[in-house]
C-alpha cells in the first residue's frame, strides 16, 4: 500500500478499529479516514453508498460490527444476525462498485464448528455444527468471509479475510451486559476489590480452553497482511498458545491484586469446551504476535483504570 493511500477503517472507535489505526499510523500511513455510528448508518444502504461516492477510499478495513458476550448472543441473535450482515453487504458491496484496491474483513474465530479439530486450521470452516451460543454472529461473519471470496472468484477485486481469536486491549468493552469473557472478569475483580467483596461470582465451571490476542498484536497482523497477502482463503490471527478459564481468572485476580475468592456459578453455560487457532499459515508468511499474556492483561487493566470514567462500562 501506498504511505498516502486514503484507508478507511469501519469501526475505528472500537476495540479492533483503533487498533489497526494506531498500527498504521505506526507504519506510516496517514491517509486514514474514519466514521462514527452518529456520522454513517453502516446498515443503510443510501448512506454507505454516499459515503463512498463522497470519500472514494482506496483501501477498506471492515473492522465495524455488532459484538458481544454469550448473554447477549443468546437473548439477540436476530440483531446479531441481520446489522452484522448489514453491514458487511453494504460495505463489500460499495468497494466492488467504487473501485476500492483492496479490502480486509475481520471475522472471529466463532465461525468454526464447535467440535472443530483443536488447534482450528483454516479448512475447518463450513465442516460442522457451531457452538448455540453464538451461532446467529458466526452465521453473520461466514456470510462475509465468503462474500470476500466470491468477490474476488467473480470480479477479481483483492478482498481478503481474516479470523481474530479472542481480543482484548485498549477501548474494550466493559459492559457486563453485553461484554466478553477478559473485560467482563477485569471489571468484576476490579470493582470487587475497590468495594471490599469478599467473593466474585463467575460463569461456568472454569474448564473450558481459550486462545488470547492483545489487540495490538492483532491490529499489526492486519497491517501485515494487507501488505503481504492477496490469497483466496482467510487467514487465522492468534497465539496458538490457550488457557483455561479458571486460569485466565486466577491471573487476572492476581493482577488486580484482589484478595477475595471466586465463586462458578456452573448453572451458567460454559459456551465452546475448546478453541484454539491453528497459525501455521500466518506464521509461513511470516508474522507471529509479541505481547504474551500476562503482559497483555497488566496493560489492559492498567488502561482500564486509567481510563475508567469514559471507558465503556
Amino acid at each position: 500500500m501506498e504511505k498516502n493511500a486514503k484507508i478507511y477503517v469501519a469501526g475505528h472507535h472500537g476495540l479492533v478499529g483503533s487498533a489497526i489505526v494506531r498500527s498504521l499510523e505506526r507504519s506510516g500511513y496517514q491517509n486514514i479516514i474514519g466514521r462514527s455510528h452518529k456520522e454513517l448508518d453502516l446498515t443503510s444502504q443510501a448512506d454507505v453508498n454516499a459515503f463512498f461516492e463522497q470519500e472514494k477510499p482506496e483501501y477498506v478495513i471492515l473492522a465495524a460490527a455488532k459484538v458481544g458476550g454469550i448473554n447477549a448472543n443468546q437473548t439477540m441473535p436476530a440483531e446479531f444476525a441481520y446489522v452484522n450482515m448489514q453491514i458487511q453487504c453494504n460495505v463489500i458491496e460499495c468497494a466492488q462498485r467504487y473501485g476500492v484496491k483492496k479490502l480486509l474483513f475481520l471475522g472471529s474465530t466463532c465461525i468454526y464448528p464447535k467440535m472443530a479439530p483443536q488447534p482450528i486450521p483454516e479448512e475447518a470452516l463450513l465442516t460442522g455444527p457451531l457452538e448455540t451460543t453464538n451461532e446467529a454472529y458466526a452465521i453473520a461473519k461466514i456470510a462475509g468471509l465468503e462474500m470476500c471470496k466470491f468477490y474476488k472468484m467473480q470480479y477479481g477485486d483483492d478482498f481478503i479475510s481474516c479470523m481474530p481469536t479472542n481480543l482484548y486491549g485498549p477501548h474494550d468493552n466493559y459492559d457486563l451486559s453485553n461484554s466478553h469473557v477478559m473485560p467482563a472478569m477485569i471489571r468484576k475483580f476490579h470493582e470487587a476489590k475497590i468495594n471490599h467483596q469478599p467473593s466474585v461470582e463467575l460463569w461456568g465451571t472454569g474448564t473450558p480452553l481459550r486462545e488470547f490476542l492483545y489487540v495490538d498484536d492483532m491490529a499489526d497482523a492486519c497491517v501485515f497482511l494487507l501488505e503481504n497477502y492477496s490469497g483466496l482463503q482467510h487467514v487465522n490471527i492468534g497465539t496458538g498458545k490457550e488457557v483455561s478459564i479458571k486460569e485466565l481468572a486466577e491471573t487476572i485476580k492476581k493482577i488486580v491484586d484482589y484478595k477475595g475468592e471466586i465463586v462458578w456459578n456452573q448453572d451458567m453455560p460454559d459456551g465452546t469446551p475448546r478453541k484454539l487457532t491453528k497459525v501455521d499459515k500466518l506464521h509461513e508468511l511470516g508474522f507471529t504476535h509479541k505481547v504474551e499474556l500476562e503482559e497483555g492483561i497488566k496493560l489492559a487493566y492498567n488502561w482500564f483504570v486509567e481510563n475508567i470514567d469514559h471507558a465503556k462500562l
